[in-house]
């Protein structure tokens, strides 16, 4: 009898685990009928962060010493985040310069339940990297040297 109810029981967590996986998982048609189940989740991923832990946050280097702050999220056309630009150098605005960094360059890093931004470079390595500016009738960031 042990048996027979150990077995039951797993069983029912089997199923209840293969109706819960199929919650996100979209039925067949489901997308003729509603267009919208195509692009629509039912869940968001548990480590997705927000674009507001990154956007105008500080960022730091591995010493811990402030080296610019992000001040644009550049994302290609699919989708894809594939540039941070970082102000780094300057005082309250003036004479800083704006670079681009890969957006996997930078990470997030916890401490003393504070989070905040990490870059594996230096603050001179950033300083002496090409600049960007915003050329707004464009909508684009450009070469600082073309702008």
């Amino acid at each position: 009898m042990k048996t027979t109810f150990a077995t039951l029981a797993v069983t029912v967590m089997l199923l209840a685990g293969t109706t819960a996986m199929a919650a996100d998982t979209p039925t067949p048609g489901a997308a003729e009928k509603n267009p919208a189940a195509q692009v629509l989740m039912t869940n968001v991923p548990g480590s997705a962060l927000p674009i507001s832990q990154f956007y105008n946050e500080d960022v730091y280097d591995a010493k811990d010493a402030k080296i610019g702050d992000i001040k644009d999220i550049l994302v290609e056309k699919n989708g894809q985040v594939a540039a941070v630009i970082l102000s780094v150098g300057g005082f309250l605005g003036i004479g800083e310069k704006d670079v681009a960094v890969p957006f996997n360059a930078i990470h997030l890093t916890e401490k003393d339940g504070k989070r905040y931004l990490v870059i594996d470079t230096t603050k001179e390595a950033l300083q002496s990297a090409p600049g960007y500016t915003y050329d707004r009738t464009k909508g684009v960031w450009v070469p600082a040297s073309k702008a």
